[in-house]
């Protein structure tokens, strides 16, 4: 039987409230509001259904430039989002002095001043920024299988009205009808939440012809207040109810490639994490048969490793990317991703089914792991599997705080683990079985006829290697390195570095080398 692609795009909105510090189910009021005002202008069915995915899917890139972020605002990219929030459609002096006086508060006044100016220095970054996101949301919408519309939308996610927005300066009704719509409707529950009723209008009064199109915001001034209030305590049955037609569903073949989709999405957050959940996947699936795993449980443990970290969106990347040891508050909020990660399952119908196995990759047989502290014996077989090949790949790859370990000393730990209680005999020697007899094999050729030398370039700058650290790495000049990035974004019809690394994640390019 199909599912429907409501679960996933709901499934993702949550995740992307996570990623952009906002409380969960904020894209999902902000997908109400904009079903609301789509039919009070007489919009289409169809056009309606482009406006629901686009206010699901609508910060979908916000995980591709988190690194950045968090480095540019003290370690905390989802605080620094939740503060950014407001001022994202504001206008440009207003936007640039609310940065100012809120980049890196919690510093000193020396280090802040320091981070200002780098900033101010570089005034193009923020529009960079914008356009990365949207290449990266549109590329991944494609994967989801959303339709073109909708892929076209977050394409130009962050257009504006007036023409001064990100990526195309769009203007006016050339601004896709969806990016119209959600904008508004976004701005207008983030300003109702944050303030009351009477700032929220008085924001859309004052951006309206600006930033947003006049009659959404008429339409929203007239009714929005009582639109918020018909949303209830169950927003999300409510949202998955309201789906216009045609519905989207997702067939059976198709649904590994969403999920797949899924884990990317995850995974970009980090330069040391990307790969990461699609490699686990597939040591899960090598592995399954030698666990003595049925084809149902097989599959259903593969598709869980591709979820499993989703909940990774909701720590900081200052957290993520510590070179350093981490403070016992650091170390909660580690603690909570595979609760988060349960929490967004749990909320889509359709991934119901694979919470239990993703959320429990980090508990151990003796009791000693996260979030539960579970024991053996109240966990299902799958997600004992997941967490033995969950810790073996990871052991394999670089950290920011030591040095992938090799295939040969992973192993050696993961018996070490075993022989201390921490996983199970069956589940152990499984993962090594499959890592011994299942090794990933080189395409014959490169993805869209990349060079050696490019792919080499491309792994690079996927990790988050500027150009003067890969000419280094590589022995040549970071003029050379400069020719390189341009043919790899000319063959893989990419713009952006982050979408650059999605090409890479989408074709197993990040090997663990």
């Amino acid at each position: 039987m199909p599912g429907r692609l409501a679960d996933v795009t709901v499934a993702l909105s949550l995740a992307t409230d996570l990623g952009t510090g906002q409380p969960m189910e904020h894209g999902l009021r902000t997908c109400w509001l904009s079903l609301r005002t789509a039919e009070a202008l007489g919009l289409d069915s169809t056009t309606r259904s482009c406006v629901y995915h686009t206010a699901l899917l609508r910060f979908i890139g916000c995980t591709s430039d988190a690194a950045e972020t968090a480095a540019l605002a003290g370690g905390d990219d989802l605080a620094f989002n939740e503060t950014m929030a407001p001022m994202l459609m504001g206008q440009s002096v207003e936007a640039t002095r609310y940065f100012v006086r809120h980049l890196g508060e919690e510093l000193s006044v020396r280090d802040r001043a320091g981070r200002v100016v780098r900033a101010l220095a570089d005034p193009g970054a923020s529009a960079r920024s914008l356009s990365q996101h949207c290449e990266v949301g549109a590329r991944l919408a494609t994967r989801l299988g959303v339709g073109d519309g909708v892929c076209v939308a977050l394409a130009h996610a962050y257009e504006r009205w007036d023409g001064r927005g990100a990526p195309a300066g769009l203007a006016g009704d050339d601004v896709p009808v969806a990016v119209r719509v959600v904008t508004v409707a976004r701005d207008v529950e983030l300003w109702s939440r944050r303030a009351d009723w009477p700032a929220t209008t008085a924001v859309l009064s004052q951006r309206r012809g600006r930033a947003y199109e006049p009659a959404v915001v008429d339409a929203l001034l007239a009714d929005g207040e009582r639109w918020l209030a018909e949303a209830g305590d169950d927003v999300g049955a409510m949202v998955l109810d309201a789906e216009p037609t045609p519905v989207l569903t997702i067939g059976a073949s198709g649904l590994d490639g969403v999920l797949a989709a899924i884990a990317d999405f995850t995974d970009i957050k980090s330069p040391w994490l990307r790969g990461h959940s699609t490699h686990v996947a597939r040591l899960v699936a090598d592995a399954a048969g030698h666990a003595g795993l049925s084809g149902t449980q097989a599959t259903e443990a593969a598709r869980a490793a591709l979820l499993h970290d989703v909940g990774r969106v909701g720590v900081p990347n200052g957290i993520w990317d510590r070179a350093g040891p981490l403070t016992a508050a650091q170390w909660e909020r580690v603690r909570l991703h595979p609760y988060l990660t349960e929490r967004v399952l749990q909320r889509a119908p359709m991934l119901t089914q694979f919470s239990v196995v993703a959320a429990g990759h980090h508990e151990r047989a003796d009791g000693s792991g996260y979030h539960r502290a579970s024991h053996a014996a109240e966990q299902v077989p799958a997600a004992r599997l997941l967490a033995a090949a969950d810790a073996y790949h990871a052991m394999t790859e670089d950290r920011p705080h030591r040095a992938a370990l090799s295939e040969h000393d992973a192993a050696a730990q993961l018996c070490a683990d075993l022989e201390a209680g921490r996983f199970g005999h069956r589940q152990v020697d499984a993962v090594l079985a499959a890592a011994g007899e299942a090794r990933p094999r080189r395409p014959a050729a490169n993805p869209a006829g990349l060079t050696d030398r490019e792919v080499e370039v491309l792994r690079l700058i996927a990790r988050g290697r500027v150009n003067k650290q890969v000419a280094a790495k590589l022995g040549i000049s970071a003029k050379t390195v400069g020719r390189h990035v341009e043919h790899i974004y000319a063959k893989a019809g990419v713009t952006t570095r982050a979408g650059a690394t999605l090409f890479a994640m989408e074709h197993g390019l990040l090997t663990s080398g």
